[in-house]
């Protein structure tokens, strides 16, 4: 298997190259040259299997001629070990043919773990067989930082560097990050949104003789690992809610579109999904676009699902290159006019194929707060502010009630126990391992929204810790 770069100006690589790689060094996102294919009885004979055994099923053909089967399975084996449910994704039943699920039973309680605990130990595994180290920048809105930075912890190859926006986060998501104080981890609260973090790992990336000498990599969603690791749990859920005999449908709440990216390729794959619906709070760059065709970056609010609180949506540029018919060119065009002008349009065949698969529907703070009230008293089941988002747009925009629509909860509800508690009246409770998180020690840099303020920081943070 190899990778192409969707600008179309990178040179292929294999698998373990495009791990450490991350982000193309023509700005590009990596994803196979082809598409690994699942026929019918293929999947028949998956249903049954467990989820460590699907991982290594579905992640095999991305890593082919890379990683063997024997080492693959004992990454996954050893992946999700830790996680507090036997079923590692739970499939819950929350009315006729809607679903929720339980993408929050790693160690940080958001769907994130899925990818991340994964991506740590494959990083690991690489480097250690290469003899190398890694210097890892990652940009996160809420969830994504807890994940990485627990799965990369106390790790001798790696240094890693997280930036979050700085009083932009919940106090659950901050202190997941902060109290963490393994000395090769670093917490960067930065002036702004979470795009500006996002440019800045971007701008990192840009500049080859600093990502050289640092040997910088990603576990954003631009790195190809973390969608291959979610796809897994498309499968799994589709086979619970009884695929391949019947289609299914899938609700995501999204802000990077990495997730709902996750299962396009499983669709891709050859798993049966009629539809997918995504789900957005206030900062609704993504419904904009289904709306009109027109992709325009406008203002980030503050809203009580902050890890949504997105406008520059970077894995959308997988998806438009699958739609473009992979056409590097036209892709080109449309995210330089992007960074000029702050949006760009499409053709009115490209919204065409969108509308056959997508729809997707807004929500703003108080709408949320009713979703998350009403279901828990209907159902006794607390949903978190993102994932009530997800049950939400399902409800809106389902095409057809007698197919199986599976609702992902992306995150445990006690990560923003405040707006759960002021929509439902319970107070979500931290799970035994996360119990003293208030009272533990914070360590973390507040620096200015500026590139080279953050450049300066790694750069003299490595040189302390005798890494540069």
């Amino acid at each position: 298997m190899k990778y192409i770069s969707t600008r179309g100006n990178a040179p292929k690589l294999a698998f373990d190259d495009v791990l450490l790689t991350g982000l193309a060094r023509d700005g590009g996102l990596y994803l196979p040259e082809t598409w690994p294919q699942f026929s019918t009885e293929d999947l028949a004979d998956m249903k049954g299997l467990s989820y460590t055994d699907l991982a290594v099923k579905v992640m095999l053909p991305f890593v082919e001629e890379a990683i063997s089967r024997e080492d693959l399975s004992a990454i996954v084996s050893d992946t999700y070990a830790g996680f507090d449910s036997g079923d590692i994704a739970p499939l819950v039943k929350l009315g006729e043919n809607e679903y929720v699920l339980e993408l929050f039973h790693g160690p940080t309680l958001a769907f994130k773990d899925y990818a991340l605990q994964f991506l740590g130990r494959m990083f690991d595994h690489v480097l250690t067989k290469r003899g190398a180290k890694l210097t890892i920048a990652g940009a996160t809105s809420g969830d994504t930082g807890s994940a990485a930075i627990e799965a990369c912890r106390d790790r001798d190859n790696i240094e890693i560097f997280i930036l979050h926006p700085n009083g932009k986060v919940s106090e659950v998501q901050r202190r997941q990050m902060t109290t963490v104080l393994s000395d090769n981890v670093h917490n960067i609260a930065l002036d702004g949104n979470f795009d500006d973090c996002q440019n800045t790992v971007k701008a990192l990336f840009a500049d080859e003789a600093f990502r050289d000498q640092v040997h910088l990599s990603a576990v954003n969603s631009i790195n190809w690992a973390r969608i291959m690791a979610q796809v897994v749990y498309y499968f799994w859920a589709a086979f619970k809610a009884g695929a391949p005999e019947t289609s299914v449908a899938f609700s995501v709440p999204t802000g990077n579109f990495g997730n709902v990216l996750a299962g396009v390729v499983a669709k891709k794959m050859g798993l049966p999904i009629s539809q997918f619906i995504i789900g957005s709070n206030a900062n609704d760059i993504l419904i904009r676009f289904i709306e009109s065709g027109r992709m325009e970056a406008k203002n980030v609010f503050a809203t009580t699902s902050p890890s949504m609180d997105i406008q520059i949506s970077s894995n959308f540029e997988r998806f438009m290159f699958e739609l473009l018919d992979r056409d590097s060119s036209a892709l080109n065009d449309a995210m330089e006019e992007f960074k000029e002008t702050g949006h760009y349009a499409v053709t009115e065949l490209f919204m065409e194929r969108l509308k056959e698969i997508m729809d997707g529907e807004r929500f703003d703070d108080d709408a949320t707060a009713k979703i998350i009230g009403e279901v828990h008293k209907e159902t006794g089941y607390l949903l978190d502010t993102h994932s009530a988002i997800g049950v939400g747009a399902a409800r809106a925009r389902r095409w057809d009630e007698t197919v199986p629509m599976i609702c992902l909860a992306t995150a445990h509800p006690a990560k923003f126990p405040d707006a759960v508690e002021a929509a439902s009246g319970v107070h979500p409770q931290l799970p035994e391992h996360l119990s003293d998180l208030y009272v533990k020690e914070e360590r973390y840099i507040e620096l200015p929204g500026s590139f080279n303020a953050v450049k300066g920081y790694i750069e003299t943070t490595l040189k302390e810790r005798g890494k540069l």
